[in-house]
């Protein structure tokens, strides 16, 4: 699950990464960090899928967002037991969770 985890969040953090710094033209000498790799990576993408450059960004992040609840659904449904049990110890005893056996008023 540790591995399946990386595996997501890396690319997600690299393009995340790569989309911010080269949208700001945050380049540091890197050609790829550029704006005008941006717009051109972009502007290939376009034209590949056949819709204009500026409708891509909003259609990642809505991808990148679906992707996520899947995986935190398979997440959810992996520790559904333990969720569960939490979940039940929470509601059974919320009081008795913040009482303890030794209290600040009885410091001296």
């Amino acid at each position: 699950m540790k591995w399946f985890l990386f595996l997501w969040a890396g690319p997600i953090a690299l393009l995340g990464s790569w989309y911010g710094l080269s949208y700001y033209d945050m380049n540091f000498g890197v050609f790829m960090l550029t704006r005008d790799a941006h717009d051109l990576v972009f502007q290939i993408y376009g034209h590949i899928l056949g819709i204009p450059p500026e409708d891509l960004p909003p259609l990642v992040l809505r991808a990148i967002i679906f992707d996520s609840f899947l995986v935190l659904g398979l997440i959810a449904f992996r520790r559904r037991k333990k969720i569960w049990a939490w979940w039940q110890a929470r509601r059974q005893s919320p009081s008795d969770a913040l009482a303890s056996d030794e209290s600040l008023s009885s410091a001296p």
